[in-house]
């Protein structure tokens, strides 16, 4: 009987990651949007667009004291394999692929075993609507993870540009 649960169990994982896998980047479309640091200078943020042509771009932006100190460009998309991949390019660093592991309805886990840190990348929308980024990994010779708690907010009140009156817009395409 335990092996027949065990075997129910495993069938309904695999068939749970093959529906993400079918539909790739579209199963991430929960973490578009504007993402504010809970503790954070003004100006830091992360901002995912909305999945499209198979891919869902994504930037990051790290502000202390007034001026940014890091940033990040990142992609989902699904790899040549058929596998969604997070791909990260940090400031100042090589880009690396990490492979999803899980993708859920509102999380996905993202690894690189030979990555130096971190080895994986954890995304989890909460039940309230904050979202938590978390790295994790071996770093010499320890198991570390870092978590970065967010809130989602108006990706207009991040710009602090507001938006041209009908008529100025207007002017500029007669131009």
């Amino acid at each position: 009987m335990r092996f027949r649960v065990l075997l129910i169990s495993l069938g309904a994982l695999a068939t749970g990651n093959a529906v993400s896998a079918e539909r790739g980047v579209e199963a991430l479309a929960w973490l578009a949007g504007c993402w504010q640091p809970e503790k954070g200078d003004a100006g830091s943020l992360e901002h995912w667009l909305p999945p499209a042509g198979g891919t869902m771009l994504g930037v990051s932006r790290t502000v202390k004291n007034g001026k940014t100190v890091e940033f990040e460009f990142m992609q989902l998309r699904t790899n040549t394999e058929g596998k969604v991949v997070f791909i990260a390019l940090p400031s100042g660093q090589q880009e690396t692929t990490f492979v999803a592991a899980t993708v859920d309805h509102d999380s996905a886990t993202f690894e690189n075993p030979g990555h130096d840190f971190p080895q994986k990348v954890i995304y989890r929308l909460q039940p309230d609507g904050r979202l938590v980024a978390r790295i994790e990994g071996t770093r010499d010779g320890k198991v570390r993870g870092v978590d970065f708690p967010m809130k989602r907010v108006s990706c207009d009140a991040l710009s602090g540009v507001t938006a041209l009156p009908a008529s100025t817009a207007d002017r500029g395409s007669r131009n």
